[in-house]
């Protein structure tokens, strides 16, 4: 895990606005995540729209927050008494490291949404893993950036504005920024007053039609290739952050490509961790947790190995093509899981013995690797394994 900042009054060589990338916290400063505790308390709520709420956390044991922007955390819950883990970008710079917070938009009938929203107070304490994630600015530095963002999908570019704005980085960014009426613009005073202050930074958000008390005189409908050429003609010359629903991201693939832009210059939060409903939450619980009358696999020639659940107390197969968790399911157990991508790390587990090919999406470190942690979302067996689990 790296940093892109220091506390103050500690100097570092900058590039583009960015500290140095080794770390520069003083020694004897605890970071949180590479402590024993977990726990976060909240400290503060803000209403940001009249549906989207900020939480502000700090650690529960002294320590600062050490994090890329654009990266998120895995918020572990007790939810009408079930564990729920969810997903959450972390939408606070990491240049202002005694405060971590998450935006969230209240979603109707959504389980951990309105849950937050519901009963999340100051002195809330809960749990949380984390910083994940590989989609910052951190990794792809550049001199001018298109950040497009739909509705929620706000939340890591605005966590890259803020790190840009507080390091008074030089870079050029244009903040595209879709939704549904001009009341629904998250963080809209903050970006005004960025781009009022900051000549590089140039805000444009885009409304599908008016508020029913503010009429809209901006950009109107949907982001399309015309809209793209107005707000930035040197489209070619940009690194493109992208993150919202996925329709959204589609389109604006489809947009990019129509417009001949070179692709590996384009970068998109590529998971999506669903806000389910009490019953759809059920439903998926009851399925995972299978009876052990589920089918047996049909024999095939691919090799398999027996994998142990010390905890569970159960053994089952698992073909060398296939990841521990898809074939624990088969088996009837139930462990924890979110992403199913390697990056949340909510499947976070201790191999006892064994070894496995681990293709992870920035969910562990390579600390707990050296620890025989795994994430067994997306380890494949490679001989038989016992799991503390």
């Amino acid at each position: 895990m790296t940093v892109l900042n220091a506390p103050v009054g500690l100097d570092v060589a900058r590039t583009n606005g960015f500290a140095s990338r080794e770390r520069l916290l003083p020694s004897g400063v605890a970071v949180w995540g590479e402590t024993d505790s977990s726990t976060l308390i909240c400290r503060q709520v803000q209403d940001i729209t009249h549906d989207v709420r900020t939480f502000l956390f700090e650690p529960a044991q002294p320590a600062l927050f050490q994090h890329e922007p654009g990266q998120f955390v895995t918020l572990q819950l007790q939810v009408d008494g079930r564990s729920v883990s969810r997903c959450y970008t972390i939408s606070t710079p990491p240049t202002r490291p005694h405060l971590l917070g998450i935006t969230v938009k209240r979603q109707p009938g959504g389980l951990v949404s309105n849950w937050l929203h519901d009963t999340m107070t100051p002195g809330t304490r809960i749990c949380a893993d984390g910083p994940f994630g590989v989609f910052t600015i951190a990794r792809h530095r550049a001199a001018k950036y298109l950040f497009l963002s739909g509705g929620s999908g706000i939340t890591p570019v605005m966590s890259m504005t803020r790190t840009l704005y507080d390091l008074g980085s030089d870079a050029d960014v244009v903040f595209v920024h879709s939704t549904r009426t001009p009341a629904d613009i998250i963080f809209r005073r903050e970006l005004e007053a960025i781009a009022s202050t900051v000549p590089t930074v140039r805000v444009v958000p885009v409304c599908e039609r008016d508020a029913p008390r503010e009429p809209w005189n901006g950009l109107r409908g949907y982001l399309s290739g015309e809209m793209l050429q107005l707000m930035a003609p040197d489209l070619d010359d940009r690194v493109v952050f992208c993150c919202g629903p996925a329709p959204y991201m589609a389109a604006v693939r489809r947009i990019l490509g129509e417009a001949g832009f070179d692709m590996q210059n384009y970068h998109e939060e590529s998971f999506s961790f669903e806000d389910l409903t009490a019953t759809e939450f059920s439903a998926r619980a009851a399925s995972d947790g299978a009876t052990d009358e589920a089918e047996p696999r049909a024999m095939s020639a691919t090799r398999t190995y027996s994998v142990e659940f010390i905890r569970s107390g159960r053994t089952f197969t698992c073909a060398e093509d296939e990841n521990v968790l898809d074939a624990a399911y088969e088996a009837g157990l139930a462990p924890p899981s979110s992403c199913g991508q390697g990056m949340c790390g909510t499947c976070k587990t201790t191999m006892l013995s064994g070894t496995v090919d681990m293709a992870h999406n920035g969910g562990i470190r390579p600390r707990e690797i050296a620890q025989n942690k795994v994430l067994i979302c997306c380890s494949k067996p490679r001989s038989d394994l016992t799991i503390d689990a």
